[in-house]
């Protein structure tokens, strides 16, 4: 990514159309990933570069704690809603499914989290 960072994990869902079938991306014509997650993310500069990347939505996940990022007006403010998943308690569910993984394995841990999306559990 341009401004320097290598996001653990990126994203693209509302705009996963503009990006199908390249091989690389040029965030100067390309939408930046929808979604960025990091672990263990304890750098303010690193916040600052996925906000000059004008990346919606950045999850952090830390200490096993998940905290969600929305990008508002050029700067990152805290939310407990995600913009990609609004109907979805994002941070409860994702440090559980990190949580169960750990006791699993991660296939039976996201097939679990998969199906519980299904039954709007």
């Amino acid at each position: 990514m341009e401004a320097g960072i290598e996001p653990d994990e990126c994203f693209y869902i509302k705009n996963y159309q503009a990006v199908i079938g390249k091989n690389r991306l040029d965030l100067t014509q390309d939408p930046p990933p929808d979604l960025a997650l990091e672990y263990d993310l304890t750098s303010l500069t690193e916040i600052t570069a996925y906000q000059k990347l004008r990346v919606p939505e950045l999850w952090v996940y830390y200490q096993s704690e998940l905290t969600i990022y929305i990008l508002k007006e050029k700067e990152y403010q805290k939310s407990s809603v995600s913009l990609n998943f609004p109907d979805v308690k994002i941070i409860e569910a994702i440090p559980k499914l990190i949580e169960k993984a750990s006791l699993v394995g991660n296939s039976q841990a996201l097939w679990e989290f998969e199906e519980s999306l299904r039954n709007n559990e």
